[in-house]
């Protein structure tokens, strides 16, 4: 029997040849925010997933919190990542490019002394990692003026535009795990008195305008979003996130996007699954496009969510970070052959070079059948 995460998907004009996505996944290993010689290698040892998301990807230098991350706001930027999209093309891949603002999770140090940005004054709890790999405090944000969030959207366009321009298949605009878009939507990170922010039809408003802003760029059918659902990924909440991110999605579906990107609540994340609803039931019932699911599953979870038709796709981030042939691993599996994955590496999660990034081993290809039990 087939497993239903190898089977195909058409996601909008993109023929996908089975169901696991590469979940888009931060590695820090980028020189002044431009992706080096090595990315173009990474994704393509992953394209055999059906989709791949590539890293979040700030669209402007303001929108960075990390060291070593990438952008999507300069010629040269675009033209590092044109390499890595033909690569990936030229071995058969899909690939799209995740959209990020971080907003306030970031440190004056990435800004020259200035202050991170967000849609109100409340700093996040903890702790934000410095360019260089040193952690402090999370400082209290410069609260948007409405000109500024005007300016913000425009970037999130800019950065499309250049998305486009490297060959990508398309984009997904990073709504989730704390960040800017978030931070809008979350009521307890958004106190904004003007249009901005109070009835949650204006805390939508942000996530509406970018949205138009990418559609601007990009047609409907190649572009996604990806959600958390506000329940307190780097101390984002919010009061009601069901009925939030109910009408975030159908938002979106009358936008008419290819599809949403819903990480379930884990404990990992920091979201401990608290909202007492089912997140990604929430979009399959609130969107009428594709719904991928992400956040710890394994192959037969995955299978499962599939096969119950709860989500169409499911993205994958450590276990495809470890195994570059993670879709060929599972078939192998499937088939009752005993192709093990590989166990990632934290030390060489972030930073580096090749060790952790390009050098896990593929399967070898001599599978060992699984006995049954006599």
């Amino acid at each position: 029997m087939t497993s239903p995460l190898l089977t195909p998907f058409d996601l909008g004009p993109l023929a996908l040849p089975n169901r696991v996505v590469l979940a888009p996944l931060t590695r820090s290993r980028h020189e002044r925010q431009i992706p080096t010689p090595l990315a173009p290698t990474y994704y393509a040892q992953r394209a055999s997933a059906g989709l791949l998301i590539a890293e979040a990807t700030q669209v402007t230098p303001r929108g960075q919190g990390y060291p070593d991350t990438p952008g999507i706001y300069t010629d040269e930027q675009a033209e590092a990542w044109q390499a890595v999209t033909d690569l990936v093309h030229a071995v058969g891949g899909r690939i799209v490019l995740q959209l990020w603002h971080v907003g306030r999770v970031s440190h004056s140090a990435y800004h020259g002394g200035r202050l991170p940005v967000a849609p109100s004054a409340i700093a996040a709890p903890g702790k934000a990692m410095t360019p260089d790999f040193e952690m402090m405090p999370f400082e209290t944000p410069h609260a948007l003026s409405t000109e500024e969030v005007a300016e913000t959207v425009r970037q999130y366009a800019h950065g499309a535009r250049l998305a486009r321009q490297a060959g990508f298949d398309g984009v997904e605009i990073h709504a989730a795990n704390g960040y800017l878009i978030e931070q809008f939507l979350s009521s307890g990170t958004n106190e904004r008195t003007d249009a901005y922010g109070g009835s949650l039809e204006n805390r939508l408003r942000f996530l509406r305008e970018v949205t138009e802003a990418v559609l601007g760029e990009w047609p409907g059918e190649r572009v996604g979003t990806r959600f958390s659902f506000g329940l307190g990924t780097s101390g984002v909440r919010d009061a009601r996130p069901e009925e939030t991110f109910a009408a975030a999605a159908e938002l979106l579906s009358e936008a008419g996007l290819v599809y949403l990107h819903g990480v379930r609540p884990n404990a990992r994340s920091g979201t401990d699954g608290t909202g007492g609803f089912d997140a990604i039931g929430l979009l399959r019932d609130h969107f009428d496009g594709a719904v991928i699911a992400s956040a710890e599953f394994d192959r037969e979870e995955g299978e499962a969510i599939v096969e119950a038709g709860t989500a169409d796709l499911v993205a994958y981030g450590r276990p495809f970070l470890a195994n570059p042939d993670l879709p060929i691993r599972f078939a192998a599996q499937a088939a009752g052959l005993d192709a093990p994955l590989n166990e990632p590496d934290r030390g060489t999660f972030y930073g580096g070079g090749t060790e952790g990034y390009t050098d896990y081993p593929i399967w070898d290809g001599q599978p060992v059948a699984i006995e049954a039990d006599v």
